[in-house]
């Protein structure tokens, strides 16, 4: 009983190396521009097949990052949506789609890493839908979304969906760059994460109250 405990704390441990190795160098050259023999190289092991062993192809590593920031996140979100439960605030939902993350990034030790990993997932074409469908699982995040939809009953359809996309770009992008620039000791607009939240909140509500023109 105790080897097979001290196998599976290394195991556990080997697999907590990889993914942190993996989250930096994805988010620092890119998914497919990085092989699983430097990741293993970067968590210190000797065995250049350890990543396939661990996780299997590099979607399932990819997917083992994601979710591996799920459990924290879904935390924070949870908590603002019952919070601001049957709010008609565009603004307390925009803020339960934005905040948690940022909190995340902050609680975290710098640098961190999992905001540009973000921004380089959704820009492949072939990933960047295990980000959207695992950030989807989430019922916190289907419940802000809900909320939203709900202080927003007249904008049509289309809109909406527009809108969506334009929100999620802002926020993973906006993110990696804040996270790039403090990982590199550069000046940056806002001095914490919350406020940096806070002002993304502001763009993003101005964004999802602008008026819609009609096409003609």
């Amino acid at each position: 009983m105790a080897g097979r405990t001290v196998r599976a704390e290394r195991v556990s441990a080997t697999r907590e190396l990889i993914l942190a190795a993996a989250e930096r160098l994805f988010a620092e050259h890119g998914v497919f521009a990085v092989s699983n023999r430097q990741v293993s190289e970067a968590a210190g092991q000797g065995n250049s097949a350890a990543v396939g062993y661990h996780f299997g192809t590099k979607t399932d590593l990819v997917r083992a990052i994601a979710r591996r920031h799920t459990e924290p996140i879904e935390r924070v979100r949870l908590q603002m949506v019952a919070d601001v439960s049957g709010s008609t605030d565009v603004r307390d939902w925009v803020a339960c789609m934005v905040r948690p993350l940022t909190e995340h990034l902050a609680a975290m030790d710098s640098p961190t890493w999992f905001a540009r990993f973000g921004a380089q997932v959704m820009t492949d074409p072939a990933l960047r839908e295990i980000m959207i469908n695992e950030a989807m699982t989430s019922p916190s995040l289907r419940q802000a979304l809900e909320g939203l939809n709900r202080c927003l009953p007249e904008l049509p359809v289309e809109v909406r969906l527009e809108r969506g996309d334009m929100a999620r770009q802002l926020t993973v992008h906006m993110c990696a760059e804040r996270e790039r620039a403090l990982a590199e000791n550069t000046p940056t607009p806002r001095s914490s994460w919350h406020d940096a939240a806070t002002g993304l909140i502001d763009a993003i509500v101005g964004m999802w109250l602008a008026p819609v023109t009609t096409r003609t």
